[in-house]
């Protein structure tokens, strides 16, 4: 069987598109590269068929880049291989419209193919995915996911002191209290939604409930959970892109920071997961709400090694400063049902229901590389056998400054340390594509904390 990761699209695809759409021109070619950041190229429709049946080059240094799009040459896939031709081809059902476009446009997904895509495939976040599926797969247990996003929809505009801010609703009060769940600040915003559902439904994209979060202007929009899990990453990502697009469209920014504003809530990529038999049968599905004991083992293996890929799930500097008592970010390595305040969380609902919400990535990770992380650390778990402990009741923020060895790491140093000097995770992701993603956020590490900014100067320039 092939894996499903190395599975393209037919060029019946792009045929029957092209007749379908003759007003559209030109179609957005996109890859996404290990920040997560949407990258390739605006191609001629007079190009598309021979992408299909083909493949389009693009070049190695594309999976090593900052998150700034900076080369990072200590990556290998820069100037080592000559800034080499890697070969992509278009996803099954990724070739669809862009309906926030002043001009008509398409949009397909590429993804490296395994062997003409060398030498950048190994860095390619959608076959690390991949990868990781097809061992569980394997094993008999076939992953079942939704990708849950919080984002702020800001202004364009900063305010007088030059920092983002939120946007301003459709009577034209620029919100300044959470009003969490409040159906007022949604109708407000009726004109964004119309249009995000709108181009949702032409991408077949799965967009259901919309909440109003616990900040003036952060929103959370669901996702239908699917039960092909790379299909899920697909439409989270893709769905991220739509966002972006339909709010420059209306003249505002969506902003996926995991703590875009110091004293206000931050922003969560929430992981729903399980794991189901190849007829369908979920196998975490159990009338005890804390699941099935494969459920436990899952929570075990995901706790054991939640240190070592902690760099994946927060991928940069603004992701830990997410993580702060009562703020809905988890703060030690805990689970228990029906509880927000741990890492680990088992949703109520019927017995057949019965899956596991991750609730540690920021908004800024990499769907693909955390879902990976996530689904290895339960395979390792199920594997092994580990026993999460007791379920938490209650406070889980209570718990995490009475035992604090199993608190999570809350500063970005410490776990790029970790990953780096993880063994599991190098065979769990793969030693190549670690040597890759390090490479690249020990440049950005660098870059970061030898920039001076407004904090240095407000605290050194009189008193040092």
């Amino acid at each position: 069987m092939t894996p499903i990761a190395h599975q393209f699209a037919d060029p019946a695809e792009a045929q029957a598109f092209l007749a379908a759409h003759p007003e559209v021109r030109s179609i957005e070619m996109l890859l996404f590269d290990t920040n997560g950041v949407p990258r390739g190229k605006l191609l001629h429709r007079d190009e598309l068929i021979a992408a299909y049946t083909q493949g389009r080059p693009l070049p190695s240094s594309i999976l090593a880049l900052t998150v700034r799009g900076e080369d990072v040459v200590e990556s290998g896939l820069v100037w080592e291989v000559a800034d080499a031709d890697c070969l992509t081809f278009p996803l099954p059902g990724s070739l669809t419209l862009q309906t926030w476009r002043d001009v008509p446009t398409g949009q397909m997904q590429v993804s490296l193919h395994p062997e003409l895509g060398q030498p950048s495939v190994v860095a390619d976040p959608r076959h690390v995915l991949g990868r990781v599926i097809d061992g569980l797969k394997a094993d008999g247990m076939h992953p079942v996911m939704a990708v849950e996003l919080e984002f702020y929809l800001l202004d364009q505009a900063r305010d007088a002191q030059g920092r983002p801010q939120p946007a301003r609703q459709t009577n034209g009060v620029r919100p300044d209290a959470p009003q969490v769940y409040g159906v007022y600040e949604l109708e407000h915003l009726q004109p964004f939604f119309d249009d995000l559902y709108r181009a949702c439904e032409a991408q077949g994209l799965p967009l259901r409930t919309a909440i109003s979060e616990y900040a003036p202007g952060q929103l959370e929009l669901t996702l239908e959970h699917r039960a092909d899990a790379l299909q899920a990453v697909d439409e989270g990502l893709r769905y991220k892109r739509v966002v972006k697009g339909v709010a420059a469209r209306h003249g505002l920014q969506a902003c996926f920071m995991a703590k875009p504003f110091a004293d206000l809530a931050g922003s969560g990529l929430h992981m729903h997961v399980s794991l189901a038999d190849a007829a369908g049968n979920n196998l975490f599905a159990a009338e005890d709400p804390e699941g099935t004991p494969l459920l436990r083992h899952a929570i075990g293996g995901m706790m054991a090694t939640l240190h070592e890929v902690q760099a994946i799930f927060c991928p940069h500097a603004n992701s830990y400063r997410r993580f702060q008592a009562n703020s809905y970010a988890p703060l030690s390595k805990t689970w228990g049902v029906n509880n927000r305040t741990v890492s680990f969380r088992v949703p109520g609902g019927p017995a057949r229901s019965r899956h596991v919400e991750h609730r540690i990535c920021g908004a800024d990770a990499n769907p693909y590389l955390a879902a990976a992380a996530i689904l290895a650390g339960m395979q390792r778990g199920i594997r092994e056998q580990i026993d999460p402990g007791p379920a938490i009741v209650g406070n889980g923020y209570d718990l995490a400054n009475e035992r604090s060895s199993e608190r999570v790491s809350t500063d970005w140093l410490s776990a790029l340390r970790a990953l780096e000097q993880s063994s599991w995770a190098q065979e769990a992701l793969g030693a190549d594509f670690l040597r890759v993603y390090l490479a690249i956020k020990w440049a950005e590490f660098g870059q970061f904390v030898s920039e001076v900014g407004e904090q240095d100067w407000r605290w050194y320039l009189t008193h040092a």
